[in-house]
């Protein structure tokens, strides 16, 4: 069974961890949050991590983080190349959240595909005009 814990811009972290212990109140062990402040550096991103890993305890750990490249991703980067048994994916969302939170119990890698496949299938275009194509885009 793996532990999730998202990293992301204060207070977006524990909002999500807020929302995924709503609709299932039995994960609160398993999902953990770190806001990252304004002010804070990728070091100290890092830094708050280990922390909270050690308090946790955690064998299996899937983070999940906001944006790709800023500074919570960038801290977990870190913290991912140098924790074995760690998987870390950007571009957190509600439905990616939900199907990790679902799948918990699967082995690492197989939880990581779901999370990205709840990700991708969890964003639609549910009302208004379709979306422009590339080639729409590219004439523009």
């Amino acid at each position: 069974m793996s532990t999730l814990l998202i990293v992301a811009h204060a207070p977006l972290a524990t909002a999500l961890q807020a929302v995924a212990q709503h609709v299932y109140p039995e994960c609160g062990a398993r999902v953990h949050a770190l806001d990252v402040p304004t002010a804070w550096s990728p070091d100290e991103v890092e830094r708050c991590l280990w922390a909270r890993l050690e308090e946790v305890g955690v064998g299996d750990l899937l983070m999940l983080a906001d944006v790709f490249g800023a500074t919570p991703c960038r801290g977990a980067q870190a913290v991912a190349a140098r924790r074995p048994r760690t998987r870390l994916v950007a571009g957190v969302n509600v439905p990616m959240l939900w199907r990790s939170v679902c799948y918990v119990e699967c082995e690492l890698d197989e939880l990581v595909e779901r999370a990205l496949a709840g990700a991708q299938s969890g964003v639609l275009l549910v009302s208004g005009a379709p979306a422009p194509t590339a080639a729409a885009c590219a004439q523009r």
